[in-house]
Protein backbone atom coordinates (compact mmCIF):
# COMPACT_ATOMS: atom_id res chain seq x y z
CA UNK A 1 0.00 0.00 0.00
CA UNK A 2 1.34 3.41 -0.96
CA UNK A 3 1.89 6.24 1.77
CA UNK A 4 -1.26 8.39 -0.22
CA UNK A 5 -3.30 5.57 1.08
CA UNK A 6 -3.15 6.56 4.77
CA UNK A 7 -6.26 6.95 6.95
CA UNK A 8 -7.77 10.49 6.63
CA UNK A 9 -9.06 12.48 9.73
CA UNK A 10 -12.80 11.46 10.78
CA UNK A 11 -11.94 8.01 8.47
CA UNK A 12 -13.50 4.88 10.04
CA UNK A 13 -11.76 2.35 8.16
CA UNK A 14 -8.16 2.89 6.74
CA UNK A 15 -6.11 0.56 3.88
CA UNK A 16 -5.59 -2.33 6.09
CA UNK A 17 -8.83 -2.97 7.25
CA UNK A 18 -10.31 -2.48 3.56
CA UNK A 19 -7.40 -4.99 2.80
CA UNK A 20 -8.44 -7.40 5.21
CA UNK A 21 -12.10 -7.19 4.01
CA UNK A 22 -10.79 -8.06 0.42
CA UNK A 23 -8.88 -10.97 1.79
CA UNK A 24 -12.07 -12.67 3.11
CA UNK A 25 -13.85 -11.86 -0.11
CA UNK A 26 -10.34 -13.35 -2.07
CA UNK A 27 -11.08 -16.24 0.72
CA UNK A 28 -14.42 -16.78 0.35
CA UNK A 29 -13.72 -17.26 -4.00
CA UNK A 30 -11.22 -19.31 -3.18
CA UNK A 31 -13.47 -21.63 -0.54
CA UNK A 32 -15.86 -21.94 -3.74
CA UNK A 33 -13.74 -22.39 -6.54
CA UNK A 34 -11.64 -24.98 -4.33
CA UNK A 35 -14.89 -27.31 -4.07
CA UNK A 36 -14.33 -29.62 -6.84
CA UNK A 37 -11.05 -30.61 -5.13
CA UNK A 38 -9.23 -30.59 -8.60
CA UNK A 39 -9.55 -26.64 -8.72
CA UNK A 40 -7.93 -26.08 -5.48
CA UNK A 41 -4.14 -25.39 -6.21
CA UNK A 42 -5.18 -23.24 -9.06
CA UNK A 43 -7.83 -21.50 -6.88
CA UNK A 44 -5.17 -20.81 -3.68
CA UNK A 45 -2.40 -20.20 -6.81
CA UNK A 46 -4.75 -17.12 -8.17
CA UNK A 47 -5.70 -15.83 -4.41
CA UNK A 48 -1.93 -15.58 -3.62
CA UNK A 49 -1.38 -13.92 -7.13
CA UNK A 50 -4.04 -11.21 -6.26
CA UNK A 51 -2.57 -10.95 -2.97
CA UNK A 52 0.69 -10.09 -4.32
CA UNK A 53 -0.58 -7.82 -6.41
CA UNK A 54 -1.50 -5.22 -3.45
CA UNK A 55 2.22 -4.74 -3.66
CA UNK A 56 1.76 -3.07 -6.94
CA UNK A 57 -1.60 -1.18 -5.83
CA UNK A 58 -3.54 -3.53 -7.79
CA UNK A 59 -7.02 -4.10 -6.56
CA UNK A 60 -7.64 -6.93 -4.20
CA UNK A 61 -11.15 -7.44 -4.92
CA UNK A 62 -13.21 -10.56 -5.89
CA UNK A 63 -13.76 -9.43 -9.55
CA UNK A 64 -9.84 -9.23 -9.87
CA UNK A 65 -9.72 -12.95 -8.81
CA UNK A 66 -12.54 -14.56 -11.14
CA UNK A 67 -10.30 -12.06 -14.06
CA UNK A 68 -7.13 -13.87 -13.24
CA UNK A 69 -8.83 -17.34 -12.59
CA UNK A 70 -10.45 -17.11 -16.26
CA UNK A 71 -6.95 -17.01 -17.30
CA UNK A 72 -6.27 -20.28 -15.60
CA UNK A 73 -7.59 -23.38 -15.46
CA UNK A 74 -6.01 -24.89 -18.14
CA UNK A 75 -5.07 -28.96 -18.47
CA UNK A 76 -1.88 -28.23 -16.31
CA UNK A 77 -3.93 -26.70 -13.52
CA UNK A 78 -6.29 -29.23 -13.10
CA UNK A 79 -3.61 -32.14 -13.59
CA UNK A 80 -1.60 -30.25 -10.59
CA UNK A 81 -5.15 -30.53 -8.79
CA UNK A 82 -5.80 -34.46 -9.52
CA UNK A 83 -1.87 -35.23 -8.52
CA UNK A 84 -2.65 -33.42 -5.34
CA UNK A 85 -6.02 -35.28 -4.57
CA UNK A 86 -4.38 -38.55 -5.56
CA UNK A 87 -1.42 -37.76 -2.81
CA UNK A 88 -3.87 -36.83 -0.31
CA UNK A 89 -5.70 -40.03 -0.89
CA UNK A 90 -2.40 -41.97 -0.92
CA UNK A 91 -1.73 -40.59 2.30
CA UNK A 92 -5.06 -41.55 3.69
CA UNK A 93 -5.14 -44.97 2.85
CA UNK A 94 -1.06 -45.52 4.25
CA UNK A 95 -2.44 -44.02 7.52
CA UNK A 96 -5.49 -46.29 7.54
CA UNK A 97 -3.13 -49.37 6.71
CA UNK A 98 -0.92 -48.13 9.87
CA UNK A 99 -3.72 -47.99 11.94
CA UNK A 100 -4.57 -51.78 10.87
CA UNK A 101 -1.59 -53.08 12.93
CA UNK A 102 0.72 -54.01 10.05
CA UNK A 103 4.35 -55.24 11.41
CA UNK A 104 6.66 -51.96 11.71
CA UNK A 105 3.11 -49.64 11.87
CA UNK A 106 4.30 -46.73 14.33
CA UNK A 107 7.53 -46.68 12.33
CA UNK A 108 5.38 -46.64 8.64
CA UNK A 109 2.85 -44.22 9.94
CA UNK A 110 5.90 -41.71 11.38
CA UNK A 111 7.83 -41.97 7.61
CA UNK A 112 4.02 -41.32 6.04
CA UNK A 113 3.13 -38.47 8.24
CA UNK A 114 6.77 -36.92 7.38
CA UNK A 115 6.61 -37.19 3.60
CA UNK A 116 3.07 -35.98 4.10
CA UNK A 117 4.19 -32.51 5.75
CA UNK A 118 7.00 -32.19 3.93
CA UNK A 119 4.37 -32.66 0.37
CA UNK A 120 1.91 -30.18 1.70
CA UNK A 121 4.61 -27.45 2.68
CA UNK A 122 5.78 -27.87 -0.94
CA UNK A 123 2.94 -27.79 -3.01
CA UNK A 124 1.52 -24.56 -0.73
CA UNK A 125 4.74 -23.00 -1.18
CA UNK A 126 4.47 -23.62 -4.70
CA UNK A 127 0.83 -22.03 -4.66
CA UNK A 128 2.83 -18.74 -3.52
CA UNK A 129 5.30 -18.81 -6.42
CA UNK A 130 4.96 -16.54 -9.07
CA UNK A 131 5.95 -19.47 -11.58
CA UNK A 132 2.42 -21.06 -10.73
CA UNK A 133 0.66 -18.64 -12.39
CA UNK A 134 1.58 -20.94 -15.69
CA UNK A 135 4.47 -23.61 -15.01
CA UNK A 136 3.70 -25.89 -12.30
CA UNK A 137 6.91 -27.72 -12.46
CA UNK A 138 9.17 -24.66 -12.45
CA UNK A 139 7.09 -23.75 -8.99
CA UNK A 140 7.41 -26.78 -7.49
CA UNK A 141 10.94 -27.25 -8.09
CA UNK A 142 11.48 -23.43 -6.82
CA UNK A 143 9.28 -24.29 -3.93
CA UNK A 144 11.10 -27.72 -2.83
CA UNK A 145 14.65 -25.42 -2.69
CA UNK A 146 12.92 -22.56 -0.58
CA UNK A 147 11.69 -25.52 1.85
CA UNK A 148 15.02 -26.63 2.56
CA UNK A 149 16.93 -23.75 2.68
CA UNK A 150 14.07 -21.40 4.46
CA UNK A 151 13.17 -23.96 7.44
CA UNK A 152 11.56 -21.32 9.15
CA UNK A 153 9.27 -20.30 6.66
CA UNK A 154 8.22 -23.95 6.47
CA UNK A 155 7.43 -23.62 10.12
CA UNK A 156 5.42 -20.56 9.24
CA UNK A 157 3.49 -22.71 6.58
CA UNK A 158 2.59 -25.19 9.07
CA UNK A 159 1.70 -23.03 11.47
CA UNK A 160 -0.86 -20.82 8.92
CA UNK A 161 -1.95 -24.44 8.19
CA UNK A 162 -2.93 -25.06 11.93
CA UNK A 163 -4.53 -21.57 12.58
CA UNK A 164 -6.48 -21.89 9.31
CA UNK A 165 -8.05 -25.78 10.05
CA UNK A 166 -8.08 -24.59 13.64
CA UNK A 167 -10.64 -21.90 12.90
CA UNK A 168 -12.54 -23.81 10.13
CA UNK A 169 -12.76 -26.86 13.16
CA UNK A 170 -14.22 -23.77 15.77
CA UNK A 171 -16.88 -22.29 13.71
CA UNK A 172 -17.81 -24.24 10.14
CA UNK A 173 -18.92 -21.08 8.16
CA UNK A 174 -15.15 -19.81 8.80
CA UNK A 175 -13.82 -22.84 6.71
CA UNK A 176 -14.99 -20.24 3.71
CA UNK A 177 -12.71 -17.52 4.59
CA UNK A 178 -9.93 -19.40 6.07
CA UNK A 179 -8.26 -19.85 2.41
CA UNK A 180 -7.96 -16.07 2.41
CA UNK A 181 -5.55 -15.37 5.57
CA UNK A 182 -3.91 -18.71 4.47
CA UNK A 183 -3.59 -17.28 0.99
CA UNK A 184 -2.02 -13.76 2.49
CA UNK A 185 0.34 -15.43 5.25
CA UNK A 186 1.75 -17.98 2.10
CA UNK A 187 2.53 -14.79 0.45
CA UNK A 188 3.85 -12.84 3.09
CA UNK A 189 6.37 -16.14 3.63
CA UNK A 190 7.33 -15.89 -0.19
CA UNK A 191 8.19 -12.70 -0.38
CA UNK A 192 9.79 -12.59 3.17
CA UNK A 193 12.21 -14.93 1.17
CA UNK A 194 12.36 -13.29 -2.10
CA UNK A 195 13.50 -9.89 -0.24
CA UNK A 196 15.95 -11.81 1.62
CA UNK A 197 17.20 -13.48 -0.85
CA UNK A 198 17.45 -9.81 -3.02
CA UNK A 199 19.46 -8.01 -0.24
CA UNK A 200 22.06 -10.86 0.55
CA UNK A 201 22.69 -10.83 -3.55
CA UNK A 202 22.93 -7.19 -3.35
CA UNK A 203 25.24 -7.21 -0.47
Amino acid sequence: MSAGQARETGEIFGPRMTLFADVLSVGVCTALVSLPVVTLPAALSTACAVLRGAREDQPVTAGRYLAVLRQRLRAGDLAAGALSAAGLLLLLADLALARAGLPGAPLFAAVAALIGTYATVVGLRACARPESLNDWRAAVREAARDSVRDVGGSGLVLLAVAAAALCAWMLLPLAFLAPGPLALALTAIDVRLSSGVSRTESA
